[in-house]
């Protein structure tokens, strides 16, 4: 892969991230826009190397990921009285993981429509309509 292309994956990397991250900072979430950025551009990194040394391990690191990204978004979430906190902020970490992956492997128009749907998502608790159910 040149040099270029894999550079443009790891800037898209942490765009993407920064997107995401900025919903979460603007809102005051435990995890924000760093956190989402390097989440993803690790996840991103994970799998450029991945490819550009051992390709037929690709599903195995990507296992891994899924994995290790569980237990950092587990340190988001804590429980107070009889209410949890930061399980949206988990779930999104454990998402803008899978948008690094999904840029490591070149997939730019599914990262596009994640990243969209993604702060899509993070927006429903805010709307009106879910106020009124």
């Amino acid at each position: 892969m040149e040099y270029t292309e894999l550079l443009l994956r790891l800037i898209l990397a942490v765009v993407a991230g920064g997107l995401i991250g900025l919903e979460r900072e603007v809102v005051h979430k435990p995890a924000g826009i760093r956190t989402h950025m390097l989440v993803c551009l690790g996840s991103a990194l994970f799998v450029l190397v991945t490819i550009e040394t051992l390709p037929n391990e690709a599903a195995r690191i990507i296992a891994g990921i899924a994995t290790g990204i569980g237990f950092l978004g587990a340190g988001t979430i804590f429980r107070s009285k009889s209410e949890v906190h930061g399980l949206t902020t988990a779930a999104s970490i454990w998402a803008v993981s899978g948008v690094g992956i999904a840029i490591g492997l070149g997939y730019y128009l599914m990262t596009v429509i994640a990243v969209v749907l993604v702060l899509i998502v993070l927006q429903l608790n805010k709307s009106d309509f879910f106020k009124k159910l």
